[in-house]
């Protein structure tokens, strides 16, 4: 591949990260809003309802920002093995560290945050 298609497989990748942020960070916030208007005092079927969708929610959010992370991190690896040609190829390839933190800490993050809600939801 040339710089140029690397570079474009790495913005499709960095996309991806973003797109699988959307559905889990909104729904997120919105758990928020729910416990303000009362989930916390809501049918134990209701909670376990909610503790699912977030839970689920998470998980195909993490898979597709993890998977969209690994490919930006080959993506960094076959632009280490090219001739440095451009500027934005020579950033791009120097980007591997902020790709093992949306591999490693956003999903983390997110983890703790649904550990609170979940307390939150069940115990508040």
């Amino acid at each position: 591949m040339t710089e140029h298609d690397l570079i474009a497989a790495w913005r499709a990748s960095r996309w991806h990260i973003i797109a699988a942020q959307l559905a889990p960070t909104f729904l997120l916030a919105l758990t928020v809003w729910f416990l303000m208007l009362g989930l916390g005092q809501a049918a134990l079927a209701t909670k376990l309802a909610a503790a699912g969708i977030l839970l689920a929610s998470g998980v195909l959010g993490a898979v597709a920002q993890i998977s969209a992370a690994d490919e930006g991190l080959a993506v960094v690896e076959d632009l280490r093995a090219l001739p440095p040609v451009t500027a934005l190829g020579r950033r791009v390839a120097a980007s591997a560290f902020w790709m093992q933190v949306v591999k490693f800490v956003a999903p983390t993050i997110f983890v703790l945050i649904y550990l609170v809600l979940l307390v939150a939801i069940f115990l508040g």
